[in-house]
């Protein structure tokens, strides 16, 4: 029987010690509590799942990132281009061009006009309105050029951006797409992976923040906690997350096997070399008034002090230690 990780309260080792060696190489064995545990699959999700998106509509002509790329935030992951700004600014440019011009002639005959007034052939009316009209022309020069930054601004806003670090987990646009401000380019995972978990809401009242929990990721296992209990029911289910050191992160989504204590039970735990095994049986060597005998038992989990036994053994037995 292949021997799982088990976490074992101290009131385990507390037990066994209190149950003590009746003679020399035997110990009477007593109830042990161990926990109860429950086993779900929690699936392997990002802490932050944030999208990539266009500011900007146009056509996407460039896309640098793939999925399972990793970036960091502030990365450019694509070129959103709309041709219209390029026209829109070479229209503000001539617009700019032509303002130039009708101010450097209103500045003309403003000096002019200053000339005849001091000559006193113009008057100092005519003085104002062409004094006026030069700084509307430079009003509208600045508001023009202010027009041209925010049409620029808009064309340096076709890159898109990564909005975190992390691992790019779908693209779903190609090269060459039309796509839309707002638009999505690239969902990033960041903020480090975790394992969630949907247990039955029978169990909600049993489970405790902080609680040590296995973990069987692939072949091997691993030791996790139970970091946070959602406190919203959904369909059943509690939504619980648990932190892994380890955690494998290759594949987002992916299902892992966790073990969750859900509860307590009591149970006797034997020294593993109290059992031998024969013919595919196992065997415990108690001391009986009548004197020592073989007493077959079927074994449960492997625990931290021993081994488990389910059946074939009652509180207060004497077994012979080899």
């Amino acid at each position: 029987m292949r021997a799982r990780l088990a976490f074992i309260p101290a009131v385990v080792t507390a037990a066994l010690l209190a149950s003590g060696p009746a003679a020399a190489g035997s110990v009477v064995v007593s109830p042990v509590t161990v926990p109860e545990w429950k086993a779900v699959y929690g699936r392997v999700e990002a802490r932050d799942m944030v999208p990539a998106r266009a500011r900007i509509g146009g056509t996407l002509v460039s896309l640098d990132v793939a999925e399972g790329d990793t970036v960091t935030a502030g990365q450019r992951i694509g070129t959103v281009r709309d041709d219209k700004i390029e026209f829109q600014i070479n229209a503000l440019d001539a617009r700019l061009r032509a303002l130039s011009a009708q101010l450097d002639n209103a500045l003309a005959e403003l000096g002019r006009g200053q000339q005849l007034v001091e000559r006193g052939v113009a008057t100092a009316q005519r003085l104002d309105q062409l004094r006026t009209q030069a700084d509307v022309l430079r009003n509208q020069i600045a508001a023009a050029e202010a027009e041209k930054q925010v049409i620029v601004q808009q064309g340096a806003e076709g890159a898109v951006i990564a909005p975190s670090d992390g691992m790019v987990l779908t693209v779903p646009v190609t090269d060459g797409a039309v796509v839309m401000p707002g638009e999505v380019i690239a969902t990033i995972g960041g903020g480090g992976f975790f394992l969630r978990l949907a247990i039955p809401e029978r169990h909600a009242a049993l489970l405790k923040e902080g609680a040590p929990l296995e973990i069987e990721a692939g072949a091997k296992a691993a030791e996790g906690r139970l970091a946070k209990v959602y406190p919203q029911i959904e369909t059943g289910r509690v939504i619980a997350d648990v932190e892994v050191d380890d955690l494998p992160t290759a594949f987002v989504d992916a299902r892992v096997l966790v073990r969750v204590p859900v509860g307590e039970r009591e149970t006797i735990v034997v020294p593993r070399a109290a059992v031998a095994s024969r013919s595919g049986l196992d065997f415990v060597r108690v001391r009986t008034a009548a004197g020592e005998a073989d007493r077959t038992v079927v074994l449960g989990r492997a625990m931290a002090d021993g081994v488990e036994v389910l059946t074939g053994l009652n509180p207060g037995d004497e077994v012979i230690l080899p």
